[in-house]
């Protein structure tokens, strides 16, 4: 097990190296008074002054000279200053939002972390349900409406599902607002009275003694929720019911059936957990994609977290800050594909030997 983990750990270096030349290999095709923003703030106003900056921070030299500079930075000789360098955090200025990208990041990603840990469980444990509760009534009643269910939420495109409900639960009946907040409690939360402890805004809402805010916050994430949750519980079905199927059919569950266990033991000691290994894969890489910013859903509500960032800097062909948001999804994907492969090995010993 350890050696296991060890290999993957080994295999992490050389994925970021991988994932970082795909990024600078985009950058590469940007010219080089485009790629000052990874140096610079303020383009210059006089032109004239572009091509001594330009060879100020090595643009015209060779790829590799400028693949090091992007990593680690290019340090002014006479100040000792050091501008850029991925590897010590600087991503770029993003134009289109007027900062630096890795400090974008820094406010955006917790709000998308906030609606992560909410949107989870919803996802993951109904999704699983409703697959394991198809397969085992499989061509009854329930498993015809789970497999209608499953074909329409894939069909469904986000944005439509996304406006629909917006269109219900706050156009029409206004129970659930869009946005991260409302203004009046926004107020507090910017005010120097409220702490910010985690910079998740449901839990520092709750360490600050506010249920109000709580639950005002959790009011703007549940159409987000409910969107995210339809749209994925239609993966979770068919993936889950397709596994549980095959591995209902196993010898070793008619076994267990032939030696006069309970049904629920059967199913939920016996069959479940052998059907749950592609299911492991699904949920860890859903978690991925809801931490590297579910864009369409975060630009219907108008939730501010790294996707709608990502959307704007798109919107406004802001190339450097959207190979900064690639960069750090790319970073995200390693670490939870890392993690996957852990939980392969105590979910299925087998994989250990791999």
């Amino acid at each position: 097990m350890v050696n296991y983990i060890i290999r993957r750990l080994l295999l992490m270096p050389v994925l970021l190296f991988g994932v970082t030349v795909l990024i600078f290999g985009m950058l590469s095709f940007l010219e080089p008074t485009e790629r000052l923003a990874l140096y610079m703030r303020d383009f210059p106003k006089n032109p004239e002054a572009i091509p001594a900056l330009i060879r100020k921070y090595d643009l015209d030299k060779p790829i590799y000279v400028q693949y090091w500079n992007w990593l680690v930075g290019k340090v002014d000789k006479a100040t000792g200053e050091r501008t850029g360098g991925i590897i010590f955090g600087d991503l770029g200025y993003s134009r289109s939002q007027s900062q630096p990208v890795i400090e974008l990041i820094k406010r955006r990603f917790p709000n998308t972390v906030d609606l992560t840990i909410w949107a989870v469980a919803p996802i993951v444990f109904v999704g699983i349900w409703l697959g394991v509760q198809a397969a085992v009534h499989h061509n009854q009643l329930f498993d015809q409406v789970a497999r209608v269910f499953s074909i329409v939420g894939t069909s469904f495109p986000t944005f439509v599902f996304g406006l629909l409900v917006l269109m219900i639960f706050y156009a029409q009946l206004h129970w659930l607002p869009p946005g991260r907040l409302s203004d009046e409690f926004m107020r507090v939360v910017e005010s120097d009275a409220f702490r910010h402890y985690t910079s998740l805004l449901t839990f520092d809402a709750l360490l600050n003694g506010r249920f109000d805010i709580f639950l005002d916050a959790l009011r703007h994430m549940i159409l987000p929720i409910l969107t995210l949750s339809y749209i994925n519980w239609a993966t979770f079905l068919r993936l889950t019911r397709s596994s549980m199927l095959e591995t209902l059919r196993m010898e070793y569950v008619t076994t267990a059936r032939a030696k006069g266990l309970p049904e629920h033991d059967v199913i939920h000691k016996h069959a479940k957990p052998n059907a749950m290994l592609p299911v492991v894969t699904l949920a860890g890489f859903s978690v991925v994609g809801l931490l590297a910013g579910v864009v369409i859903t975060e630009t219907v509500f108008n939730y501010p977290g790294i996707g709608s960032a990502a959307a704007r800097a798109a919107t406004n062909l802001d190339v450097v800050a959207m190979l900064g948001f690639a960069l750090f999804d790319g970073f995200i994907l390693l670490v939870a594909v890392l993690v996957i492969d852990i939980m392969y090995a105590f979910i299925d010993p087998r994989v250990r030997l791999t």
